[in-house]
């Protein structure tokens, strides 16, 4: 790994004139791209990049900072620098954020940005099939996994499903579960969107950087739908698959 990086740098530099962090940040991103480095392996530290470049610890940094951001890699507190691993979400299978997560191992986690009670609009009666006037509870939530901001969601449910927000402490559907409302069915619609500024702020990212925008309606056995969510993905940590057969 150590001879790779030091001749990768070496040719990026004689390949074109710029910054010597743009020179390391291309020589990490062709490790990466080239197997060199793979998905959850850590990168050498800040020092040992330093002493085998020969290269200031601002120029490491800034270098680091910017695939962090382009979503290359992650760094975890007290952990270090890793190469990202992408998110592969099977559209075929109804699961959670939090059956996903921990499917792979890391450790799913919400911030609530808003919650509360409030009447139904009518955007929000027709997905859930509500009267006017009726009550639902809304979820503002960004979700995070070892630090990293990977979605921000605005879920909307019944009353008279959830009675009470805190009901929900980390996932939606763990408080269903454990009142016997596990979802069965879901619909779901996807499209690719940019970031606005209010977004790209609560995810740490550059404005309009591109992300994934999911519509998911779910329904129970006996057919009532329990969950209005609007989800907006990171474009560089998800890959959503789905299997499709011929008739």
């Amino acid at each position: 790994m150590q001879d790779y990086l030091v001749n990768e740098f070496r040719r990026q530099a004689d390949a074109r004139r710029a910054p010597a962090y743009q020179h390391l940040r291309r020589t990490l991103q062709h490790a990466i791209e080239n197997g060199e480095l793979t998905p959850g392996q850590a990168l050498p530290s800040e020092r040992e990049l330093t002493k085998l470049l020969d290269l200031s610890r601002v120029t490491v940094r800034k270098a680091i900072s910017g695939l962090v951001a382009d979503g290359l890699l992650m760094q975890r507190q007290g952990s270090g620098t890793f190469v990202s691993e992408r998110i592969v979400k099977s559209f075929s299978k109804l699961t959670s954020f939090t059956d996903d997560l921990r499917a792979r191992g890391l450790d799913p986690k919400s911030r609530f940005i808003e919650r509360g009670v409030g009447e139904v609009t009518p955007d929000e009666a027709m997905a859930l099939n509500l009267s006017p006037g009726a009550q639902v509870v809304r979820y503002y939530r960004l979700r995070i996994a070892d630090d990293m901001a990977l979605a921000l969601e605005r879920t909307v449910v019944p009353q008279t499903v959830l009675a009470d927000p805190s009901l929900v402490e980390n996932s939606l559907y763990e408080a269903f579960q454990k009142m016997g409302l596990r979802p069965t069915r879901a619909l779901q619609r996807l499209r690719a969107i940019a970031f606005d500024a209010e977004q790209a702020r609560l995810m740490n990212l550059p404005e309009g950087s591109p992300g994934l925008f999911i519509e998911r309606r779910t329904f129970l056995d006996d057919g009532r739908v329990v969950e209005y969510t609007r989800s907006f993905y990171r474009g560089d940590a998800y890959d959503f698959v789905a299997e499709l057969q011929s008739e």
